[in-house]
């Protein structure tokens, strides 16, 4: 059985040494135990600006273990990771996503193996807890898991994108035909039979993050609108609320100038018409994020191209 460890890199020039040893030491591992007969470590870089991929190139030619496919432009991580699985939907039995930073914990790939030897199809990579996150990071980051869930979107609490998937699995995956990629909810919505894999998430070693907060939000909004169209119903709903308010604030004002008192004013209405301008400009972007992800689908553009592989 041939597994295929596919690593999205951006940037990463610092952190490529140190993370193709500790994957390989994994790999060796696990053929000196019989439980794989190969292991590939696949890197795809994303347009990197500095010595990623010169480094990807001289990695490759020390290890014939280590393989590199460089996309012709910065696609976007969920991108890059993408061309490494359909690569590995062809050329292994089994992919293993991983970041290239080593936050997720590497020995986990032993356990993920050993559930998938026993019939599980994917497995995800799940943390016990997030100490290492911000304060500011975590409560966002599990408000994002439960508004998803809230939504009807399928995702792992706690998982981001350290799986295992076999063959079966990814070639489904990559018969999916959306340019908007949220993978997390993808995979998740697949169906096959799944196990989870517990590990604690270390710091950073070296470089710096590539996902922001801007960066974070994009994909949160991405998520969202990607494998739920309940806020458009939520607009309906809200829509609805904001008649039966004006039905009786008419009925309201009938009654009081009938009595001959005087209707309170600035106030009241100031608020009123700044709270529905906001609720209409709300609704307006929401629907306006839908109608972006048709426009980007319709047009049907290749997701990546890759200009060199080795």
């Amino acid at each position: 059985m041939k597994l295929a460890i596919v690593v999205p890199c951006y940037n990463e020039e610092e952190m490529l040494p140190q993370t193709t040893s500790e994957l390989l030491r994994v790999l060796e591992g696990l053929q000196s135990a019989k439980k794989i007969e190969q292991g590939i470590v696949l890197y795809v870089d994303d347009g990197s600006h500095d010595r990623t991929w010169q480094l990807i190139c001289e990695l490759a030619s020390k290890y014939t273990q280590v393989k590199g496919l460089k996309l012709a432009h910065n696609a976007g991580h969920q991108q890059a990771l993408w061309a490494g699985l359909e690569w590995a939907a062809v050329n292994a039995d089994a992919a293993i996503s991983i970041d290239a930073d080593l936050q997720d914990d590497v020995n986990a790939i032993v356990e993920m193996v050993d559930a998938w030897r026993g019939g599980v199809d994917i497995v995800f990579g799940v943390r016990k807890e997030r100490k290492t996150d911000t304060l500011f990071k975590r409560h966002t980051a599990q408000g994002f898991y439960k508004l998803m869930n809230a939504l009807g979107g399928e995702v792992v609490y706690n998982h981001a994108d350290f799986r295992l998937m076999s063959r079966r699995t990814l070639q489904a995956l990559v018969s999916f035909p959306e340019r908007n990629l949220f993978l997390r909810g993808m995979v998740a919505s697949l169906g096959y039979p799944t196990a989870q894999v517990f590990y604690d998430r270390k710091e950073r070693l070296a470089g710096e993050s590539k996902y922001p907060l801007s960066k974070m939000l994009s994909f949160a909004l991405d998520g969202i609108t990607s494998f739920s169209v309940r806020p458009l119903r939520y607009i309906v709903m809200l829509g609805m609320l904001f008649i039966l308010i004006s039905l009786a604030a008419i009925i309201y004002g009938v009654v009081v100038y009938f009595e001959g008192k005087t209707i309170p004013g600035w106030t009241s209405l100031l608020v009123s018409v700044w709270f529905i301008g906001g609720s209409i400009l709300m609704a307006v972007g929401i629907i306006g994020e839908y109608i972006g992800k048709i426009y980007k689908e319709v047009k049907r553009r290749p997701r990546y191209f890759i200009e060199k592989e080795i």
